[in-house]
């Protein structure tokens, strides 16, 4: 048993929660990201500046989703090259074979293949056919046997959650708002866990809610702290830097999960906001501006579908006040009432 252990070392293979379950899933976020979300943006700014040499740009990018996320998840694993570039074909047949739920597929079978390759990389004198040969065999088998079953549970439990979001508004909204904004925080991947499974619609808008409220609430909530910089970083990056903070006095954590609790219902009651761009918008929040983005790519396909007539007046007041003016007023003011009854002292929220 030793020699195994000794061996798996050698091979950089870590059976940790941190290595698949932070590591893994953070990387295929980024890969969604560079491809998926990338892809639909410049699509949606070809379309409404009638610029087609921008839809062909968009779509090609949308078509490599599969293999983005698959070597996007080998790079976090630490894969050798032949192995990271053998990733590709898996990551195309995940994601092909397991349809809506594509993304979770690609994100266990690339783990599974990655790790495959890994035993067998460098270990003989034909590594350049080896090594690629037990990858892609590895991975693609198991996107045959496995990809449809894994992308059609990932998709059942996603139509779950939003089909409890439409029968239970208000108490959906809370949930799906607090616990995907607590996601974005912690050093998981909320916008891989809302792509994995396929979140879109109202829950898609009541996880937006939660994110920004985390957001747009720790970037004014500590401005005093942190300044224009602060408020950039975090308002248009990501609250994840506020995790270190959040370690040593959780109580800081309060506003912003609070502020996710109001915002969320908020959104499903009362503006009926829908997420029905990428998925993986839905759990990115303020981040380069990609959740408001999502919704408006949304609103432009259900136009172009014939479900909506028109993006109104209600719609853009909705969406502002969401994804903006609400997360930074509420999380504000609850700071502010933390601050003076002692949870967040001075220096909790400092940005190193």
């Amino acid at each position: 048993m030793e020699k195994v252990r000794e061996f798996l070392r050698k091979k950089d293979i870590i059976f940790s929660l941190k290595r698949y379950g932070v590591d893994a899933f953070g990387a295929m976020a980024q890969g969604l990201f560079c491809s998926l979300l990338i892809g639909t943006i410049i699509n949606t700014v070809g379309t409404q500046a009638g610029i087609p040499f921008l839809n062909t740009i968009g779509g090609f990018a949308v078509k490599v989703s599969g293999p983005a996320m698959a070597i996007s998840i080998g790079y976090a694993l630490r894969c050798p090259p032949l192995v990271l570039f053998s990733l590709a074909a898996v990551g195309f047949s995940a994601n092909d074979l397991g349809g809506a739920g594509g993304p979770l597929a690609v994100y266990i079978i690339a783990i599974l293949a990655a790790e495959a390759g890994k035993l067998v990389s460098k270990e003989t004198r034909i590594d350049i056919l080896v090594t690629p040969l037990v990858t892609i065999f590895t991975g693609i088998a198991l996107s045959i046997l496995l990809a449809p079953g894994i992308g059609a549970a990932a998709n059942s439990v996603g139509q779950v959650i939003m089909w409890a979001t439409e029968q239970q508004p208000f108490i959906m909204g809370i949930l799906v708002s607090v616990i995907v904004g607590m996601a974005l925080t912690l050093p998981i991947s909320s916008a891989a866990i809302c792509a994995a499974l396929n979140l879109t619609g109202l829950a898609g808008g009541a996880a937006l809610a939660g994110c920004c409220a985390n957001m747009v609430g720790f970037a004014v909530m500590s401005f005093r702290e942190n300044r224009w910089g602060g408020l950039i970083s975090q308002g248009l990056g990501t609250s994840m830097l506020q995790m270190g903070n959040i370690v040593k006095n959780p109580k800081i954590w309060i506003p912003a999960i609070v502020t996710s609790a109001i915002t969320g219902p908020i959104a499903t009651c009362l503006f009926k906001l829908e997420m029905n761009g990428p998925a993986v918008s839905s759990g990115m929040g303020t981040c380069g501006l990609v959740g408001p983005i999502g919704v408006y790519t949304g609103w432009v396909d259900d136009i172009a579908k014939g479900i909506k007539q028109a993006i109104t007046t209600m719609d853009w007041i909705g969406l502002i006040l969401i994804a903006f003016i609400l997360p930074a007023v509420i999380c504000w003011a609850l700071g502010l009432v933390c601050r003076r009854i002692g949870w967040i002292g001075e220096g909790d929220l400092k940005l190193d």
